[in-house]
């Protein structure tokens, strides 16, 4: 735990040192909501990670956590915590427009989405909401209303996405936690890009509704700089909420508490390339090495794939049905204002037939199926985050590159939210112009404390692995 003095970087510390520092009244609730409020200000009109601001509001509930703290009546570790919120998430008393410029701003706003309403329950500070592409369609997040968001590490670059906002958010110090969504690597991609953690957890762990449209592909979980402040956002958020009827009970212990059993004799399977993806070399390596440290720490580690095909194909029929009925609802005098390329996905879904769909859904069964049974004689399973590294912000593929989808550039995501199972992303290192790479670390479904147990380890262990976590806090100054 670092020295907190008031003349601390706030921007820079993590949600546990920060409880740390309330705890010793070395900072309150009110100077960390200054003092990022004041960051927002100055920096995050170079990366576009937020697209409402509330500040009034933010101040009033730093003053009512530190009322609570003063009083000693603390709701939760998380009381006085700033948290950024990606703007698919309702939010009481804040508009939720998705990044379309068809969600009308002037409505009643008076619904908090369940992980939302933890955040307020354990005493939280919401610091505002993050940027999406339109309807958190993509891989990257530019949208027609909220413009392009940028990546901390090269402004020239993509955070990814669709919890880009959020990723960027965390990378450049603007707040410590943050909420995501993931239908396809939402959580993952712009974690790896930013050299940020995240962490897709076993569908219906962490309750979210309105339901997405992209139905149960699409889960909600948490994001930060360290795998310690992963699961003090998780033990919050992970609680049953009856608005969605996919909800799991909530957990009779702490993921927190579970953080430090090391991987000494874990079951691994490495499989590099899931047995049909590429990989740039720089990234393999990175990868290749972080799969070194775990052994190094006592896992058993088996170079391995998991015999799936490339489930891309499944995905994109669900994914585009998905996007058919988004667009469905929107006013059709406006379509002009929507983005192209979720307005051509949703043409291609609109085409599928009932039969195509209910096929789809079948083989989404037998890749979950396959990936359960590979699992069943190992812990874990590890591959990279992304095959690449950050490219061209306002792009939806890396130049030359010979599809014209995003998700053709993000193979390690896609099985694993057809499957339902926890995935983790960490920082692995950096590529040779700078740029993060990440670690993927995916478990059985309902295992996600072993997977944050593995990813708490790796962090633990790598010395570089803070610089990954900071470096970025100056990189946009």
């Amino acid at each position: 735990m670092k020295a907190v003095t008031a003349s601390s970087d706030v921007h820079a510390l993590t949600a546990a040192e920060l409880a740390h520092a309330f705890g010793s009244a070395e900072l309150s609730p009110v100077e960390v909501a200054e003092a990022l409020l004041r960051r927002i200000d100055a920096v995050d009109p170079s990366i576009n990670a937020f697209c409402f601001l509330d500040p009034d509001e933010t101040l009033s509930q730093a003053r009512a956590s530190e009322q609570r703290r003063v009083a000693g009546e603390q709701l939760s570790p998380l009381d006085g915590i700033p948290v950024a919120v990606k703007d698919l998430f309702f939010t009481s008393g804040w508009p939720t427009l998705k990044g379309s410029r068809l969600v009308s701003r002037d409505q009643a706003w008076t619904e908090d989405a369940p992980a939302v309403a933890r955040l307020r329950e354990a005493g939280a500070v919401l610091v505002g909401k993050t940027t999406t592409p339109e309807f958190g369609w993509k891989g990257l997040t530019d949208s027609p209303l909220t413009g392009i968001t940028r990546n901390p590490w090269d402004t020239s670059r993509t955070p990814g996405g669709s919890s880009g906002g959020s990723a960027a958010a965390l990378a450049a110090g603007l707040a410590p936690l943050a909420l995501g969504t993931d239908g396809g690597g939402s959580i993952r991609i712009p974690g790896a890009f930013t050299g940020t953690a995240g962490l897709k957890p076993t569908f219906g762990r962490v309750p979210y509704a309105p339901m997405s449209p992209f139905g149960t592909v699409a889960h909600a979980g948490p994001m930060a700089r360290t795998v310690h402040d992963l699961a003090m956002l998780l033990d919050v958020v992970a609680r049953y909420d009856v608005r969605d009827w996919t909800a799991l009970p909530s957990g009779t212990g702490s993921t927190l508490d579970q953080l430090d059993g090391g991987v000494q004799g874990l079951q691994v399977m490495f499989s590099p390339g899931l047995g049909f993806a590429e990989v740039e070399p720089e990234i393999a390596e990175l990868v290749t090495t972080a799969v070194g440290v775990l052994e190094g720490l006592g896992a058993r580690v088996t170079v391995a794939d998991p015999g799936i095909d490339d489930p891309i194909p499944i995905w994109e029929t669900l994914w585009y049905a998905g996007a058919s009925a988004v667009v469905a609802d929107l006013e059709s005098a406006r379509l002009d204002e929507v983005d192209p390329g979720l307005l051509e996905i949703a043409e291609e879904g609109a085409r599928l037939s009932a039969l195509k769909y209910v096929q789809a859904v079948q083989a989404r069964i037998d890749v979950a199926l396959t990936l359960g049974r590979s699992l069943a004689d190992y812990d874990l399973l590890l591959t990279p985050t992304v095959p690449l590294a950050a490219f061209d912000a306002g792009t939806e593929v890396p130049p030359g590159w010979p599809h014209r989808r995003w998700q053709t550039w993000s193979p390690f995501s896609i099985p694993f939210n057809l499957s339902q199972q926890p995935a983790a992303t960490v920082p692995c290192g950096l590529t040779g112009e700078g740029l993060p790479a990440g670690l993927q670390i995916i478990g059985g479904k309902h295992r996600d404390a072993v997977v944050l147990r593995a990813a708490a380890a790796y962090e633990a262990a790598r010395a570089t692995g803070n610089d990954t976590f900071v470096r970025p806090l100056t990189v946009v100054r």
